[in-house]
């Protein structure tokens, strides 16, 4: 994609990404509860498995699609530091976690991160998005989540260029 390799092993250290181990309780009182609203991660990548009770869904076609639990497989997920290094050739998956009614749901999920300096700047010309670091973009992210109740993400940081290619 342009960059140079060892990009990746330079930025995203042992000690910038992290392992979280999720649980959801059972939820019997409605069906269609969401145990993680829906939203895109803000890493590069997230390596996850799941056990097998699912209840992770994605978009896809602007639909949402339930992933199918399989003990064999790791589920990759681009993230939105991905989507702006590669100037949206690949694109930040949004998923969401229903929970079940009766069954309590386990995950692990690596986020490859970078430090929070380091700057993610698009590996293509013209950049539909400015250059910035991963302490600013997780800083508006807070920042929105805050004061608007929801992530709002790489559209804040498009450039004028990029606003009308989307």
């Amino acid at each position: 994609m342009g960059h140079r390799s060892s990009f990746f092993k330079e930025n995203c250290l042992p000690n910038t990404c992290y392992l979280r181990l999720n649980r959801y309780p059972p939820c019997p009182t409605a069906f269609g509860i969401h145990g993680l609203m829906p939203h895109t991660d803000s890493d590069f990548l997230t390596i996850l498995h799941q056990d097998q009770v699912g209840g992770l869904q994605l978009v896809k076609d602007r639909k949402w699609i339930a992933v199918k639990p399989n003990p064999d497989a790791l589920i990759i997920n681009i993230g939105d530091l991905f989507q702006a290094w590669s100037n949206g050739v690949y694109k930040s998956v949004e998923h969401r976690v229903m929970t079940n009614p009766k069954l309590e749901r386990f995950s692990m999920a690596y986020f490859l991160c970078p430090s929070n300096d380091t700057v993610i700047e698009s590996c293509r010309e013209p950049s539909i998005y400015r250059k910035f670091s991963f302490r600013e973009y997780r800083k508006q992210v807070r920042d929105d989540v805050q004061k608007l109740g929801s992530k709002i993400g790489l559209p804040r940081f498009l450039t004028h260029e990029g606003s009308s290619n989307i």
